[in-house]
């Protein structure tokens, strides 16, 4: 528990109640969000309230002369305070919706963030919903969890399997038989161990569930081994929580869960107030043990947790958006060691993150052999200079005459797939005579053009340009200088007559799938629809503008995008990537070989103390404050400050803004985060104005 303290004036100005009226002193941990109040307030409890007060409930409480939220963290009989203290305003519900597991876990996320444990707790605990509190209480079969459950043998596996799967199943041992090691994987999960490992999964089976069916015949391969997974852990009597990036890779695990009959529930962000609560509920009394979902299903309250699955965890989607900016994957992490469960963290890519876990021997590597690699991957081209020039003028072109023939051949199977980087039509252009980037004449911001016809845009304001004129040269004219989802599908349709041409992306929506008939898709990274049997082909174009971003995560992040759109291309079918990319990771995609570009990204970020080598925390925020800020900060000895850099301009007449980065080593990281709070929770007390930003172990680093 964290450490009590007592209310300020501001909170005790009630008048001192009876004795007889107080039943107790209650601990809560108030809905602030300033650094410095985190931690327990004592109130006392009104006699009416005697029952339902005990810890991991919601209160009302008087806080500063306002009403606010807090949770129940702890009851005595005295408090240590001299004077008297405030009530409890009201009891919002007497079910413990905060369990003593996940206040653990959101005390460990807050101090490895550098926040504050309510800012936590918002992520994990939903908003009340009272009418599906009360139908789901309303059965008599299910009682209110305790706040700390007396440690008891596991369930009867029998009995567990006999209650939440449809009908007694195995897990599908076949979906890990390629890899070694992958069944005694599942046999040590089952038997109630906790092994960890790092999965660089293999494509093959990309089928998508059908609106109408509850389950479908087949799965990708990846879904098919997480249920087997989670299978396991279920016939071992414990609980499983899988987070995935997106609600599609949701939608699929969900089918390929139902079709082998094992029970289970959805909890995402996007579903409704009603529905995520439900859910929530289901989990925290034990009627649900396995919970899938994207972010919200990190801290699914599950009993006897035995495995945590985290899916593509280089998705940027696993990042919170909200302070602290926790990761999806160290939250799991966390967990895991917490409850003494098993980990499988998986994806078509491995992160330089995962592959620290495998060389710290936290967790151990599953992947396939090279010759089970080359059966079950597409056959991926990379023209070079040399061969583009064999091919004359028409090598030269956005798309040569090789990758034409390609689409050509790939056409006579089925579908093929065309991956484009940016979405619209041209999203980026510049003066047609000297190639300075076209710039808007009342903001100073990128043109683009939606339409063959249409005036230029600012991408910012979004007013039109009727008389634009180049500052350099006075030149109206403008040239492509990227090439958008909508313009490939119209040149595209140029070439190929007769032949159906669909896009999926932000500006035109997402297809979810396609069916397995002769036609060209053209999708952005993220939104390729799948489809039944794979496509026939695929084409990977512009790839220098993944891996010519300046950010430390440039290549990784490209090559993740490359081998998911390439992982929906059937075996040995043939993939081709054009537009000078990086050749480290265009190798490691020709190749197929996610571990070994893992490794050598770390070795060389171990070389340069880059992260996850080095912990970093970054600093953003109005010049006074980021200053203020740093000069509270008492860093290791080894420790380095990169900065003050200015990064933007602010609003007329306002502070510039400045970037710091602290950078100290893996085992100081702890002590970094102790400072940054502290020095946080100075500021918050002493009131300091200017805006603020901090960020440990950000996503990117430009």
């Amino acid at each position: 528990m964290t450490e009590t303290h007592q209310p300020s004036l501001l909170d005790v100005r009630s008048a001192p109640r009876p004795q007889s009226d107080v039943a107790g002193v209650a601990q809560v941990l108030v809905d602030v969000a300033l650094p410095h109040l985190d931690h327990t307030f004592d109130y006392a409890i009104p006699t009416k309230f005697a029952h339902q007060v005990k810890p991991g409930v919601r209160v009302k409480v008087r806080f500063a002369g306002v009403e606010r939220d807090g949770f129940v963290l702890g009851r005595s009989t005295s408090s240590t305070h001299e004077g008297s203290l405030a009530p409890l305003r009201r009891v919002v519900s007497d079910v413990p919706v905060l369990t003593a597991a996940v206040f653990d876990l959101a005390r460990q996320v807050a101090a490895h963030y550098a926040g504050t444990t309510m800012d936590v707790l918002r992520m994990a605990v939903p908003p009340r919903h009272a009418q599906t509190e009360k139908s789901v209480f309303e059965k008599p079969a299910v009682a209110a969890p305790q706040w700390r459950a007396e440690p008891d043998s596991l369930p009867d596996p029998a009995a567990v399997e006999n209650s939440t799967v449809r009908e007694p199943v195995a897990p599908a041992t076949e979906a890990w038989a390629r890899y070694p090691g992958g069944a005694a994987f599942l046999r040590r999960i089952q038997a109630g161990e906790s092994p960890r490992a790092v999965w660089a999964a293999l494509p093959g089976g990309p089928v998508v569930p059908s609106a109408d069916s509850a389950a479908t015949a087949a799965a990708p391969h990846w879904a098919e081994a997480i249920t087997a997974a989670a299978t396991a852990s279920r016939l071992g009597g414990r609980s499983t929580v899988v987070c995935l990036p997106d609600q599609q890779d949701v939608d699929i695990l969900s089918a390929a869960m139902k079709a082998t009959g094992l029970d289970h529930v959805v909890l995402t962000a996007e579903q409704g107030r009603a529905a995520r609560y439900r859910r929530f509920l289901l989990a925290l009394t034990g009627q649900a043990h396995v919970v899938i979902g994207t972010r919200s299903a990190a801290f699914a309250p599950v009993t006897q947790l035995g495995l945590v699955v985290c899916w593509d965890d280089g998705d940027d989607l696993h990042i919170e958006p909200r302070a602290p900016y926790p990761h999806i994957r160290q939250i799991l992490t966390l967990r895991a060691r917490s409850a003494d469960a098993a980990a499988l963290f998986g994806g078509f890519i491995r992160t330089p993150e995962a592959q620290l876990l495998v060389r710290d021997g936290w967790a151990r590597s599953l992947q396939a052999p090279r010759a089970v690699v080359r059966e079950h991957t597409p056959q991926v081209q990379a023209p070079s200079d040399v061969d583009l020039d064999r091919e004359g003028a028409a090598g030269r072109a956005r798309v040569p005459g090789s990758a034409i023939r390609l689409l050509r051949s790939g056409l006579e199977n089925g579908p093929v797939l065309v991956q484009v980087p940016r979405s619209g039509y041209l999203p980026v252009v510049a003066c047609a005579d000297c190639r300075t980037p076209a710039r808007c004449t009342h903001c100073h911001g990128p043109l683009a053009l939606d339409g063959h016809h249409t005036k230029a845009r600012c991408t910012w304001c979004a007013r039109s340009q009727l008389d634009w004129r180049c500052a350099e040269c006075e030149h109206t004219g403008l040239r492509a200088m990227r090439v958008g989802s909508q313009r490939t599908a119209e040149e595209l349709g140029r070439a190929f007559p007769g032949v159906v041409v669909r896009t999926s992306g932000a500006d035109g929506g997402v297809l979810p799938r396609v069916e397995d008939a002769p036609e060209l898709v053209v999708a952005t990274p993220g939104a390729e629809p799948r489809t039944e049997n794979g496509y026939a082909a695929g084409l990977l174009l512009d790839a220098a503008v993944f891996t010519s971003r300046p950010e430390l995560g440039a290549g990784i992040e490209a090559l993740r995008r490359w081998m998911r759109a390439a992982a929906l291309v059937r075996s040995n079918a043939r993939v081709m990537l054009l537009g000078h990319g990086a050749p480290v990771p265009v190798q490691a995609l020709v190749r197929w070989d996610p571990v070994g570009y893992a490794e050598r990204e770390l070795d060389e970020r171990t070389e340069l103390e880059f992260p996850p080598i080095v912990r970093m925390a970054s600093v953003i925020g109005d010049a006074s404050a980021v200053r203020g800020l740093i000069r509270r900060l008492e860093l290791p000895a080894e420790s380095m400050l990169l900065g003050p850099v200015q990064t933007a301009d602010a609003q007329p007449g306002g502070e510039p803004q400045l970037q710091v980065l602290a950078r100290v080593q893996r085992e100081s990281g702890a002590e970094l985060a102790r400072t940054l709070t502290h020095a946080q929770a100075i500021r918050s007390a002493r009131k300091e104005g200017g805006s603020l930003r901090v960020r440990l172990d950000p996503d990117r680093l430009a």
